[in-house]
């Protein structure tokens, strides 16, 4: 066979198979379950069961770059707030008035479909990336457009059919625009967050470090400053102080959702309430209050509320603060237990894995380094978030919602899963090291700090620089050289008595 022969049948083989290929691909879209919808701009191709409809999809396809849908938190709460905008309307009478009134059996069914949003049943049917437009405009009218199905659907109706008797625009977003509710949605959903799982994990941290410092209150160790020796102090009081940390991060984690009650919604477009009544923000707050137990407003001033969110870049500035104490309440635990023959080993982790693939027995404390990396990637977090406040509001709207969203919400939810799993596998089972405590206080050079006021500074120094050199302790040199008599150089040198101030 020459090697033109084998070329040509080569090219044959790659037609052949290519024919093949659309051939199958044609027999596939030919069957393929899909229908048509059309809106404002047209036709479009969509999955035949979404809930969904045309202007979802074509943010689908516009949007192909993380792969990665809004937070599901995000998404129950937006629907919270449609659940609280429709029961605001149905008070106001909005809804049986006007354009294609609905009647008391559709309003009740536009509320069980937020229902089945907030439960989570409908999730997959939100399928638009993060990274889309910045006011959220895509995800507000894929909650829209699956709120009307479904509500249409639970009334006995046809969720395909071309009119729509319960309408994503008209009904679902009734006195409303992207503009306030999406981020009035991001409130609500932080809120949430951070009330009901950030704030309880913290306080269980809290207790379990506040239970360790009482139970160690007697066993005396040597303080660290710079990380160098310093004075003594007791393992129980250097755990209040960490127990302390973390109880003023409860109380920043209560001013972070603080920072989040005002809400816009009722400022529609651009903060005039244009096309709404003017008690709907009143009452959509109210609602969202009495649903949630967090007290929820509408907003001072709807312009300034359509066009900053420094309230979430003020939110995310505390929980922030909260990352930089875990990080560093973990560090210092990591030192702590450092060893277990080398280091301080003050204090004991459970072995919970092995810590090397070349160095056999190695244990490494791995829920320390867990809960450090979360707090870094906190900590970066809110660069975005400040980022996003300060140039995503021009005039009046934020265009970087949607990432505002993302970033909030991940921060809670992975500061809250790290504090958790830190508890439950590092601090409950930690043991003090007692021994390695008591071993650091007669070599250390400050003890020479009780003898201040015994015989002043200068002589202290001399004495904490010949102890060093010789390597005797300071207890060593002052009996040998009489420094004090017996008792007073007891009571001068007394650990216990350094850990607390004196008359």
């Amino acid at each position: 066979m020459t090697k033109y022969t084998i070329i040509h049948t080569q090219k044959v083989m790659v037609l052949f198979t290519f024919a093949l290929w659309r051939h199958f691909v044609k027999k596939a879209s030919e069957t393929m379950d899909y229908r048509v919808e059309r809106d404002s701009m047209g036709e479009v191709q969509l999955p035949a069961d979404a809930y969904y409809g045309a202007t979802t999809q074509r943010a689908v396809e516009n949007f192909p770059i993380s792969g990665q849908p809004l937070p599901a938190e995000f998404l129950h709460a937006l629907a919270r707030v449609k659940k609280a905008c429709a029961m605001a309307n149905r008070t106001l009478g909005k809804l049986s008035t006007g354009r294609a009134p609905l009647t008391d059996v559709q309003m009740d069914a536009v509320l069980l479909a937020c229902d089945d949003v907030i439960d989570g049943t409908l999730d997959s049917e939100f399928p638009i990336d993060v990274y889309q437009t910045g006011s959220g405009t895509s995800t507000n009218m894929n909650m829209n457009e699956v709120l009307s199905n479904r509500a249409i659907e639970r009334c006995g109706g046809d969720r395909f059919a071309v009119e729509k008797p319960i309408h994503p625009n008209d009904h679902i977003n009734m006195g409303q625009s992207t503009n306030d509710i999406f981020p009035t949605a991001i409130h609500v959903a932080l809120a949430i967050q951070i009330q009901s799982r950030l704030i309880p994990s913290l306080n269980v941290m809290r207790q379990t470090l506040a239970e360790k410092a009482e139970a160690w209150r007697n066993i005396l160790k040597i303080g660290r400053t710079h990380l160098a020796d310093a004075t003594p102090l007791s393992l129980g009081q250097e755990f209040s102080g960490l127990a302390r940390q973390i109880e003023l991060s409860v109380q920043r984690a209560q001013r972070a959702v603080a920072a989040l009650y005002e809400l816009p919604a009722g400022g529609t477009a651009v903060g005039t309430g244009i096309n709404t009544h003017p008690d709907f923000g009143r009452l959509v707050a109210e609602n969202l209050a009495t649903a949630t137990g967090i007290p929820f407003v509408e907003a001072v001033n709807h312009f300034e509320a359509n066009a900053q969110r420094d309230g979430l870049v003020e939110s995310h500035s505390l929980l922030k603060t909260i990352a930089t104490t875990l990080l560093g309440v973990a560090n210092n635990l990591r030192w702590l237990g450092s060893g277990p023959r080398c280091g301080f080993y003050e204090i004991r982790f459970t072995d919970l894995q092995p810590g090397s693939s070349i160095m056999p027995g190695k244990v490494n404390p791995v829920m320390c380094e867990a809960l450090m990396q979360v707090a870094a990637r906190v900590i970066g977090n809110d660069q975005t978030m400040t980022m996003s406040g300060a140039i995503g509001g021009n005039f009046q709207l934020n265009i970087m919602m949607p990432v505002f969203a993302d970033t909030a919400l991940e921060s809670v939810r992975l500061l809250t899963a790290a504090v958790n799993a830190f508890t439950e596998k590092a601090l409950v089972t930690l043991e003090p090291n007692a021994e390695a405590c008591g071993n650091a206080i007669e070599k250390s050079l400050a003890m020479v700090t009780g003898l201040n006021p015994y015989i002043g500074y200068l002589k202290a120094a001399a004495l904490a620089k010949e102890a060093f050199k010789t390597g005797r302790t300071i207890r060593e040199l002052c009996e040998e050289q009489q420094v004090l008599p017996p008792l007073q150089l007891l009571t001068a040198l007394d650990p216990q008595r350094m850990t607390k101030p004196h008359a």
